[in-house]
């Protein structure tokens, strides 16, 4: 079967709202998963996407792929990637477009197709961009993925929420930090004995 890679935010949508990392962190183990009917209408026009697509399969895939963003290693994140592309069995090959030969990807089995198309965005990304583009939330109670396509490349979290809430975490210590020292500061001053 003929597979395309997958857009990068289709890529870290799977990860996050299928994973079971992500969905253990932020406290939704317990929830349902979201409906396949979404991803798969977000795959459909990369694969022929079979008409079932389980919330099992989905699952699987994504915490094949979290440990991609997960480690820090280079080397161990070239190794899972190259994995992930012998494990799908997925190859290039060429197919005729009318009057011209276009490149594409193919894969046997129809079970791999959603993972493969996912390596194979893994693959292309990273042979443009530093691995450090890829990674995961530095949130609080968060392992959601991210994929860095900033200009600067110094992104940290998921979603600008986490950001947020990191900042606004930050802000209130720091005020916490402060009313504590100016309480300390008051009580540990001496009284006057001048009579002032």
């Amino acid at each position: 079967m003929m597979i395309e890679a997958m857009p990068l935010e289709t890529l870290a949508a799977l990860v996050n709202e299928w994973g079971t990392a992500p969905r253990v962190a932020d406290g939704r183990g317990g929830q349902a998963y979201p409906n396949c009917a979404g991803m798969a209408e977000r795959l459909a026009g990369l694969m022929p996407v079979s008409a079932v697509l389980t919330e099992r399969e989905l699952a699987e895939t994504a915490d094949r792929l979290h440990p991609v963003f997960a480690t820090p290693d280079l080397a161990e994140r070239a190794r899972l990637i190259a994995a992930l592309l012998t494990d799908t069995a997925v190859r290039p090959t060429v197919r005729t477009m009318t009057d011209r030969l276009q490149p594409g990807w193919f894969v046997e089995a129809s079970g791999n197709a959603v993972l493969a198309s996912a390596a194979i965005t893994l693959r292309q990304y990273l042979s443009d961009h530093s691995a450090e583009r890829l990674g995961l939330c530095t949130g609080r109670r968060c392992a959601d993925v991210y994929i860095d396509a900033s200009p600067g490349g110094r992104r940290r979290f998921c979603s600008v929420t986490c950001q947020n809430r990191a900042r606004v975490a930050a802000f209130r210590s720091r005020q916490t930090e402060e009313t504590s020292r100016t309480t300390a500061s008051r009580t540990t001053r001496a009284p006057r004995t001048d009579g002032s």
